[in-house]
């Protein structure tokens, strides 16, 4: 997919205001470490994550969207009124129907010409979404849109928790695939996408590439017959998905770079979607791309899903020196499997 009129009006995280280390997880889960003879300090170790943060009790992911997504219109100076199209694209939901998309839109007050959907691909889902916004741009049908997530960690963090304290019969295997669901943190993230007028300072979205693996849509699931009292699990084969995420994610790469015409040695800033220190390795390892070049913001946010890689964009593109001219690759993938990369020009 290529985009020649499409510009990134501005990106925003919003970060929750509780914040939980991995030692506190790990003193709630004493008897379980215990159990199994494993080490304090094993959580942060295996996955470089310090620390995730939590919303105030009661937090629904409309709520925290429509903050993040007003702050993302205040930033991009477009009136509200003017956006065409409002995708919801967190892994949380407030209900199954209505969309929550239209719970953000009359938060924010957008038109009643603005078409609304929610959009669930995993931690992929606000790249798809930016991807179906640029390309409503692109055929005119559109002159704005905005990408919204807003992830509420909290019923899957506590069941996970919970579960792992009282169950019965546990053993290493159930613990091992519990263990990704410790990781997960709470974020709110909103990108706006605009038709490019040729003004200086424009930050053109260039385009990018999709790949599948469905035959790993196995390894990692939450469905219904993994809900208990406290709410719902998820059972992930992390080491599985690690090694065919990369796989998948190299074989994106190479597509995306012959679709824009890079190399390389192409993108100046790197922004991957944040799941621990051993997958951004191995990924930058896969796809042969400096590490240096790449934004980590897992150690203090953990794996916020769809909000993980646009919430590491906007906090980078504020605190690297990202210039004029500077190329910046998005590489994302979530569970199913599915990948997107996209490219800009700063």
């Amino acid at each position: 997919m290529l985009f020649n009129n499409v510009v990134v009006k501005s990106v925003v995280l919003v970060k929750p205001p509780r914040v939980v280390s991995s030692e506190e997880i790990e003193a709630r889960l004493a008897p379980v470490y215990d159990r199994f003879k494993l080490s304090t300090g094993r959580l942060e170790l295996m996955t470089g994550i310090r620390e995730r943060r939590f919303w105030e009790p009661g937090a629904r992911s409309s709520e925290v969207a429509a903050r993040a997504g007003r702050l993302a219109l205040d930033d991009s100076g477009i009136d509200p009124r003017s956006i065409g199209c409002l995708a919801h694209a967190s892994v949380c939901r407030d209900f199954l129907e209505p969309a929550t998309a239209a719970l953000v839109h009359e938060m924010l007050g957008l038109g009643e010409d603005a078409a609304i959907f929610d959009l669930s691909n995993a931690c992929l889902g606000v790249l798809n979404a930016m991807a179906q916004i640029a390309a409503m741009i692109e055929a005119g049908h559109i002159e704005a849109g905005m990408a919204v997530s807003g992830e509420v960690a909290e019923p899957l963090h506590e069941a996970t928790v919970r579960n792992l304290s009282i169950r019965r019969r546990l053993d290493r295997r159930f613990l091992k695939m519990q263990f990704a669901s410790l990781t997960i943190g709470s974020a709110a993230t909103a990108v706006v996408l605009a038709r490019g007028r040729g003004e200086p300072g424009e930050h053109r979205l260039l385009g990018g590439a999709v790949g599948t693996d469905s035959s790993a849509n196995r390894l990692c699931k939450a469905d219904p017959g993994h809900m208990t009292a406290e709410g719902p699990l998820m059972h992930t084969d992390s080491e599985g998905l690690l090694h065919a995420g990369c796989a998948l994610a190299a074989r994106t790469w190479e597509k995306t770079k012959r679709e824009l015409g890079w190399d390389n040695g192409t993108p100046d800033h790197i922004f991957t979607h944040q799941v621990g220190k051993a997958h951004a390795k191995l990924t930058l390892s896969a796809l042969n791309l400096p590490s240096e070049r790449d934004f980590p913001t897992v150690r203090f946010m953990g794996n916020t899903g769809s909000a993980a890689l646009p919430g590491a964009f906007a906090v980078g593109i504020r605190e690297k020196p990202v210039r004029k001219g500077d190329k910046v690759a998005l590489l994302g993938i979530g569970s199913g499997l599915s990948s997107m990369m996209l490219g800009l020009e700063w």
